[in-house]
């Protein structure tokens, strides 16, 4: 069921529109192996497009509707992604990579007929669709052959594609399925966005056991509890940022929710009161560690264990084996610092087109997660820090490396560092210390608007620091310690 607009499908029709859509794609010439790329907010066509795709042999490219022209032009170019297929909330950044330099030669555009006809360069999905009979489409593609690149920004500023297989997601809905609470009867609220694996994975693994998938177009906190109770919510997923996001609205207060058994929070810890909160409410808040390269499992803690066992992100899945390490691959003492490595037959196949990236990331088949934490002797794990100095910021990842690359673009600072500080809404904010050119003044203001247009919203820096040195140590690495403790935060909401 698609919340916004009402539609409702069965199984058999969505199979049905997924075959439209890849006949559709097929007439344009399509095959397997071509990048396929959506620019698309949740709905029926990003699910019936996904299994489209699939059904061709094709390899789907999301996309980050958050992220600039120019950030997704480099994915586009990279992927060598040959079809878009957009919404029209997003005509103008389509506008702009048409005129730009990729490889992209078909353009579909969700909205209406007129609509796609005055882009000049773009066909209507529906009459695309409509256009075709529903019958089933199938190819020789499968078990190892890609289904999808997903792409995760990278230390060197520069992102890059996960390459999933058909085999990898499978093997991810059973390791979902057999480790959560999961059943038939299940009717499951998609409030994250699809371009992510903490969406994607789930949303998948809900079809793949038969339950009911119920899509928010994006989220919306004050239309949550009502939605829970109008449609019988029993499970979910959402960030700690949106969990605190939902109580704020206090929807809880004039809803029922006594459907709702559970709902998985990751990206970030969740604190032990927000846990006892949700208890209040009779729902349960599983705590998931999991990574765009493992296809999203990695590890899960029940609520009872979470309160037990503050801190802890839980024990591995099942059908996964997750160790902590040290810089010789031998497993740590419990409580001893280590980097987290993964193992199971859904990690992902390869880093795309970097045979050096994926050599240093999967190790006699461990993924190495560059996250850093302890395990005790029943085997939970407690992530301890960010190996590649990560910032999630509600819900999404972000990499120093790629605001300190923007900045050194500005002409009047020498050098950056960019460091996470804590927020009670988002969880972190990035925050900008940064050093002036001699002779020469700036304003946070004027720093933050050079960011504009160069990095996605939730990239941009909230906070700028100046600093007349930024620390290094003798080989030249910024010593980010050093500027935490300088510079604590809170960052302001």
């Amino acid at each position: 069921m698609e919340v916004e607009r009402g539609r409702r499908f069965t199984y058999a029709e969505l199979d049905a529109r997924a075959n439209r859509i890849a006949a559709a794609l097929r007439s344009r010439g399509i095959g397997p192996g071509d990048r396929v790329a959506f620019l698309l907010m949740n709905g029926a066509e990003y699910v019936e497009a996904y299994y489209g795709v699939a059904k061709l042999g094709a390899v789907m490219v999301p996309l980050n509707w958050r992220l600039v022209p120019e950030e997704l032009s480099f994915i586009l170019s990279d992927a060598g992604a040959v079809a878009l297929i957009f919404d029209s909330e997003f005509d103008e950044a389509a506008a702009a990579l048409h005129a730009g330099d990729t490889e992209l030669r078909i353009w579909l555009r969700v909205g209406d007929e007129a609509g796609a006809a005055a882009t000049g360069f773009a066909d209507d999905y529906d009459t695309a669709c409509e256009a075709e009979s529903g019958e089933p489409v199938t190819s020789d593609v499968c078990d190892d052959d890609m289904l999808f690149i997903m792409y995760t920004s990278g230390t060197t500023g520069l992102p890059k594609g996960a390459v999933h297989t058909h085999n990898t997601m499978a093997a991810a809905s059973i390791t979902m399925n057999m480790t959560a609470d999961s059943r038939m009867s299940d009717r499951y609220l998609q409030m994250l966005p699809l371009f992510h694996v903490g969406a994607l994975t789930p949303m998948t693994g809900c079809l793949h056991r038969g339950s009911a998938v119920i899509l928010m177009r994006q989220f919306d906190p004050a239309a949550v509890f009502p939605l829970i109770e109008a449609e019988k919510i029993t499970a979910g997923l959402a960030v700690p940022a949106m969990l605190n996001f939902m109580l704020a609205s206090g929807g809880h207060e004039t809803n029922d929710t006594s459907t709702v058994r559970w709902m998985m929070s990751g990206a970030a810890p969740v604190p032990v009161a927000l846990i006892e909160k949700y208890a209040e409410l009779g729902i349960e808040i599983h705590q998931v560690y999991g990574l765009t390269e493992t296809c999203g499992p990695a590890c899960l803690i029940s609520p009872e264990e979470a309160l037990a066992k503050a801190g802890s992100t839980g024990p591995a899945f099942f059908h996964t084996d997750v160790r902590v390490v040290d810089g010789d691959g031998a497993d740590v003492a419990p409580g001893e610092v280590g980097e987290v490595t993964i193992r199971g037959a859904h990690i992902m196949k390869e880093y795309w087109n970097r045979p050096d990236a994926t050599a240093e990331t999967i190790r006699d088949g461990w993924l190495y997660s560059g996250d850093l934490a302890t395990i005790d002797k029943e085997g939970f794990v407690y992530i301890q820090d960010r190996k590649k100095d990560m910032i999630i910021t509600g819900g999404e990842n972000v990499y120093p490396a790629e605001i300190e690359d923007v900045l050194a673009r500005h002409p009047k600072l020498s050098e950056s560092a960019v460091i996470g500080l804590p927020s009670d809404r988002w969880g972190e904010s990035a925050a900008a210390i940064v050093v002036v050119n001699p002779g020469e003044s700036v304003t946070s203001d004027e720093v933050i608007e050079f960011c504009n247009g160069k990095l996605a919203r939730y990239k941009i820096p909230r906070v700028v620091e100046f600093i007349d040195v930024i620390p290094r140590n003798p080989t030249g690495k910024i010593l980010k310690r050093l500027l935490r403790e300088q510079f604590p935060g809170p960052a302001p909401e």
